[in-house]
This record gives C-alpha cells, structure tokens and sequence, in this order.
C-alpha cells in the first residue's frame, strides 16, 4: 500500500544538533587523553549501563550472537557488554547492546534487541530506556535467570495526559517478558539492586500527572524482580524523589527538588539525597549551593552525580561552573567531592553517569564533536522515522516551523535561533532570507499554490503577545533575492499564516483589541497585498486565545487550537504566557457561527492540543499535544531554556470531511511519535518519505550547521 497518505515532518525541541554518544574515564583522569569512546559512534547513544559478566554469557547464547565471541572471552576479560539507547533503528529511541572487544582502542558491534530477540517482544513504535539486568542469585539449589528490566511505551494508553511509561522484564535466556508495573500506574527510570532481587522506581502510582516537566514530584516504589504467588512486594519507599539507584541492598539515592528561602526569592536547588529503607535515615548528599542530578552509586557512601554548580540563562555565554559535570560525592566526607569532568573538558555537558569496574571508571554521555561521517545533507538534517501506520510516512527535521510546497519540491524552515530562513530543494540546502538586530522570524509557511513560490513568515517578537509581530510575504524564494513584502498593518501582534488551496485567500491570528490580549482569527481577501489594497474579515470574535490556524484541503473549514472553553477561574497567564487549556476546534469559513470542538487535552481541558494540521485528504488532524503526559525524567536530558510549552509528541485524530458537526469532541487519537524529547509544529504533505526527500536531495555537502545553546 505504502505512504499512500503522505508523510508528516515534525521538528523537535531538546534533542541536541551534534550526536549524543557514550565515553568513560578513570577516576582520576590527567587529561582529555584518558577519555575512553565506549560505541562505534554512530548514530545517537545514551542512558548507558554496563552488563554483569554473567548476564553477557547470558545474552551470547543467544542464536544471533553465538558466533560473535565466547564464554571464555567473557571470564578472561577479552569482552565487555553495554546496555544503552541509541537512535540508530528507524530512528526510534530504542535499547541496544554493544559488544565491546579488547581494551584501548577497543572494537565494537552494536546489536539491538530485536536482533537478539525478535519481533514478538521489541517490535512498533515505541521509545525505550533506563536498561538494567537483574536476576542471576539463587533460590535454594535454582538459580533464578538473568533479565533485562527496562522502560517501554510500547502499549497504548487512551487516557488522556497520561504517560504510557511501563516497566518491563525480559528474559536474558527465553526472551519471556512480563509487565512488572500494575495496570493503571506508570513508572520511570527502574534500577537493580546489587543483587539482583529488587528494583526501584520512579513512579506516577496513586498521582495524575499535572503538566510539570522539570520537577515531576514522582515517589519511589521498590519492588521484586521475581513474583511470588503474593505478588512483586511492591511499596512505596520514598515521598518525592527521582532517578533512583541502589548503593546497596537497603540503601537508595535519588534526587529531587528542595525550595528555600522565601516566597520572594523562591530559592531552589536539585539535591541528591541518600535514604536507609532498614532505618528510615534520610540524608542529604549534595549542597543546596548548587544543582546536582542523575546519581549512581558506587557504593552505599559513594555516588556520581551531574551537577552544575552556577545557573545559567539562555542568553550567557558559559563559564565552566555553568557547565553539567560529573562528580563523586561521599558520604563519609561531608563536603567534599571528586571532580571528573571538569579535568577533561570542562567547557562540555556530560549527563547521567554510570558505574564501571567496581568504581574505578565512570562512564557518561556527552555530544561527540569529532568529525562527523561523509553524509549528504539530507541524511543528516532529515530522519525518517519509523511510523505506526504503513499509509502515512513519518520524518524529524532539523529546523523549527518545518512546512512543504503543496507540490512537494520545496520545504522551508527558520533556525534554531529564529533569524534565517532555510530551504531545501533541487538546489540544495540554503539560506534564502536573513534577519539582523532584535527581530526574529518564525511561522513559516508556503502560499498553496505552488506557482506562486511565496513564502509567508513572522517579524518581530515572537512568544510577546504586547509587542508588534507583522506578517510579510517572501516572493520568489527560490531565487534568492533576499526581497519581502509586508502584509499588515500598524503595531498588532499577527503570527500563524495559512492560504486557502487557490492561494488566493489567507487566515491568520491577531491581537486586536485594544488594551486586551485576546486572540482571534482574521482573513485577508487578498494574501498577495494583505491590507495594502485588501479587505480584513474577521473569523472568529471573543476573549480568548485562537491561534495555530490552517485552512482545510477543500476550502470550506479552518482548524485551529483555542483557549475558549478555559474556565473562568483560571490563571489569565502563566509567565506572560497562555497557562494551557488549548483544545482544537473547527470553524465553517461560509458560516462563522458552526464551531466545533474537536479534541481536547484532557476532560478537564487544562492541557495543550496545538498546531494542528490538516491531512491531504482532509480525513485526519495531526496535532502536537501533552496527551502521553511526559516519556523520560526532564532531568536527565539535555534541557535548554527557551522551550516556550511542554508540546510532548505527534498525535492525530481522524475526522469525517463531509460533515463538521460529525467531528465534535473525537474521543479516538493515534500516538504518531514516540520520544524523550518535545515534537511540535507537524506538517502534512501528500507525497511520500522517500519521494520528498529524492525530489529535494542535491546530493551536495554544505556546511549547514543549526545551532543550540
């Protein structure tokens, strides 16, 4: 049948331009020479574990790996294994072993699990992560077997603003794999104990996720890695703690988020904190002076932690102390700490440490900026990502505000920093228009009509509902010449343009009130002129937010997301911003008055259901929306500070393109993208993966480099 439906690009937020991988080094390191590369640098790798040597010979058993190396290559230190997720499958964020040779330079062979084990366990679109063994202790004269334990959001979960993170167990020997979080409750970020017989989590149980994601007040729950008849034993250990690890069979770390000071200063700082399940002892491990994060431990006194020990805004230009670095903390030292590395690269982010050799080394994820491989452009800025339906095609871009000419020959995008306009074509990859000083570009959007070769964007201060933001037209883009022309009028703040098919008409969102903030929607009779010779309707009239607006494939309906069914006692802003409650609605162009809801966030609305588009064929809305609640532990990734809403991932909802008043409050949603990271702003284009990525390769190199903080 293949993408008979088109495919969807999608940008995501959080994910680092450069590729993520793993290293290690002493605890003692002297120089950046005594980092160790644990991979074989492709693709995206983190979140890393070592596997126990017992659970390696394990997993060599198996047929697929039977003749890669031995139990004796194991027992004489010839070989090594790792547990970790990488990005290197279709693009998911799936769990792989490595199987590492040797010792420095060492070789490597990356396998993931559905090589190892098949498609009836690791199969679909799902994310992976947080890989641990447990098993392999004995009862009586058995010998339990090893298993992996791991995060999956493999089943599907219709509640809305729910998370769809549930620990699993899979046997290292059969492949078996068993569901150990309960029905109805989710967890994060599970850790083995020594042992192997216990496993803690972070966890959502008996708590409804309310739309934080920094400090997601999870509490921690220890369970068993085997069922008894009376159950997994499970219990909740810890109030309010995160990313759990065992220093031994009875002692916890984790961190979590402490608020001092007063309501005024609202002084806060992530801690570490060590707790006894066998006394109760709670202390903590780390200063309030600084952020400290993602602990492992080394013992049941010792841990590595991330932190970062001086805060830092989008706008600075970094000192080392700013930087996330990986130290030692023990508990018999109160005060002190063992840098890592700050003696290596200090002026590098290096995320969620892990234990190696008893201690001796600590390994970590940081971005690898070596030499990247020989790869064209479009390997490189446009992934295509495994999709969930075999009709519709599914890829990330690496630019904000992707969007496609409606004949599939051009996609356009604006920089990370919100100040270039880049296409791709036949041509290649180039900017076609720049913005100096303050100003920003964003929201782009192509005219319809792909004969026209007109690029619409917005100018001015993006995300500041009181400062002016115009709407201009980019003709003829492809050539190059730099020329815009300005569509409206005055100081009001105008973003989110869309033409109808003949691109003849165009609907956009607007403050217009005067000494209000509210937002509606407006239609210049003429997109080629705006108000400078045309006719300004207005669509939609109240005191609320309407925004994110597109016009449908057939011309009679604009979709678009809406604050108006916020409850009066909401917040009016939430940091300047609109606190949520965004649902998607429909609205007849012909008859402004039919206004249909057609999916929300929750039954309670306060969530965000944004940037909705419509498919080719006018039968689905895909949205980017909270509806799976959050995939990772926040603190874990590599967070940047000017994400303006928690978007989460793709979604869509299929919809009746006859009848509007058939479409009210869609109950049925598809989860698109499955991810650790924030996935926005999809588009749908009518053509294939493979077709729109040929139709625009150049097969050219060009030093394209989006830039991040």
């Amino acid at each position: 049948m293949g993408e008979n439906r088109g495919s969807i690009a999608f940008f995501t937020t959080y994910r680092p331009p450069v590729p993520l991988d793993i290293f290690s080094c002493p605890v003692q390191p002297s120089s950046e020479k005594d980092e160790l590369h644990l991979t074989d640098g492709k693709s995206y790798n983190y979140n890393c574990r070592v596997i126990p040597p017992a659970a390696l010979k394990t997993i060599l058993k198996r047929p697929k790996l039977a003749s890669e190396a031995t139990e004796a290559d194991v027992d004489l230190g010839r070989l090594t294994g790792l547990i970790f997720v990488s990005e290197r499958a279709n693009n998911l964020e799936t769990l792989h072993i490595a199987l590492c040779f040797g010792a420095n330079p060492h070789q490597v062979k990356v396998f993931s699990l559905v090589d190892i084990y098949g498609t009836d366990v690791f199969n679909g679109v799902r994310m992976e992560d947080s890989g641990c063994i447990g098993g392999g202790y004995e009862v009586g004269s058995h010998t339990i077997d090893h298993s992996l334990v791991y995060v999956s959001t493999k089943e599907p979960v219709q509640e809305r603003r729910c998370p769809w993170t549930v620990v699993y167990k899979t046997n290292l020997r059969t492949g078996e794999t068993e569901r150990l979080t309960p029905p109805g409750t989710f967890d994060l970020s599970p850790s083995v104990s020594p042992s192997g017989k216990k496993i803690a989590v972070a966890s959502f149980q008996g708590k409804a996720w309310d739309g934080e994601i920094e400090d997601l007040q999870t509490d921690i729950y220890v369970m068993n890695v085997e069922r008894s008849p009376s159950g997994l034993g499970r219990r909740r250990v810890i109030v309010n703690g995160g990313w759990p690890t065992w220093g031994s069979e009875n002692v916890l770390f984790f961190h979590r988020k402490e608020y001092y000071g007063t309501k005024q200063d609202n002084s806060t700082a992530w801690r570490v904190f060590r707790f006894d399940i066998s006394t109760d002892e709670l202390i903590p491990v780390t200063p309030k002076e600084f952020d400290a994060i993602t602990p492992a431990a080394i013992n049941k006194d010792k841990v590595a932690v991330a932190t970062i020990r001086k805060k830092s805004k989008f706008t600075d230009v970094r000192v080392e102390a700013q930087y996330r670095h990986i130290e030692i903390f023990d508990t018999t030292a109160p005060g002190a700490s063992v840098q890592i590395t700050q003696k290596i690269r200090p002026k590098a982010d290096h995320f969620n440490p892990f234990v190696i050799d008893g201690g001796k080394c600590i390994g970590y994820h940081r971005s690898d900026m070596s030499p990247s491989q020989n790869i064209s452009n479009m390997e490189r800025y446009f992934h295509k990502i495994q999709s969930p339906f075999q009709d519709t095609g599914l890829f990330r871009v690496s630019g904000v505000f992707p969007t496609i000419s409606k004949d599939g020959s051009k996609l356009a995008f604006v920089d990370n920093e919100f100040k270039a306009v880049w296409l791709a074509d036949k041509k290649g990859l180039r900017i076609v228009y720049e913005k100096e000083g303050p100003d920003s570009i964003h929201s782009p959007v192509w005219n319809q009509n792909p004969d026209k070769d007109i690029l619409y964007v917005c100018m001015g201060v993006p995300f500041k509902a009181d400062q002016p933001l115009q709407i201009c037209a980019i003709p003829d883009v492809s050539s190059e010449n730099g020329q815009r022309r300005r569509l409206t009028k005055g100081r009001f703040n105008n973003a989110f343009p869309s033409t109808d098919r003949d691109g003849e008409r165009l609907v956009f969102r607007s403050i217009r009130e005067k000494d209000k903030r509210y937002k509606n929607l407006y239609i210049m009779e003429k997109a080629d002129v705006g108000e400078y010779g045309g006719k300004i309707k207005r669509l939609t009239n109240g005191p609320w937010t309407d925004t994110h607006c597109q016009w449908s494939p057939t011309g009679d309906w604009v979709v678009f997301s809406s604050t108006r069914d916020k409850p009066e006692d909401a917040p009016e802003t939430d940091n300047g911003l609109d606190p949520g409650y965004f649902a998607v609605f429909l609205v007849n162009v012909n008859d402004p008055s039919v206004v249909v809801r057609v999916i929300r966030s929750a039954y309670h609305i306060a969530g965000h259901v944004n940037h909705p588009v419509f498919s080719p064929d006018g039968r689905s809305i895909a949205v980017t929306a909270d509806l799976a609640a959050v995939s990772a532990d926040p603190m874990s990734l590599p967070l940047f500070l000017h994400s303006v809403r928690p978007y989460g991932d793709v979604f869509t909802v299929d919809i009746d393109p006859e009848d509007i008043n058939k479409n009210k409050d869609v109950k049925k949603f598809h989860r698109i993208t499955h991810s650790r990271y924030e996935n926005g702003t999809p588009t749908w284009t009518l053509f294939s993966t493979d077709v729109l990525i040929k139709s625009m390769d150049s097969h050219t190199t060009m030093d394209f480099n989006i830039s991040c903080p």
